[in-house]
């Protein structure tokens, strides 16, 4: 009797892998932006460059790569 098992580097069917990448930059950015508006709101002024960008950068970036995944799929639907 055999049984059937999915590959363990196979993505699921339901996401691109660019769509995840994309859902996961922008989460990442998005923590980025909620600690640099509680540090603000805890009286900070000179935050980390680093997080700044990673709050102004990532989370557009990972927007864009979502979208762009989702015009893909669109597209190899038609």
């Amino acid at each position: 009797m055999k049984s059937t098992t999915k590959e363990a580097g196979v993505a699921a069917p339901g996401k691109p892998f660019l769509m995840r990448v994309g859902i996961g930059l922008f989460g990442i950015g998005m923590l980025a932006v909620l600690a640099v508006f509680i540090m603000f709101a805890a009286g900070l002024e000179n935050l980390p460059i680093w997080l700044s960008v990673a709050a102004g950068v990532i989370t557009p970036l990972g927007l864009l790569l979502g979208l762009i995944a989702l015009v893909i799929e669109a597209r190899a639907k038609n």
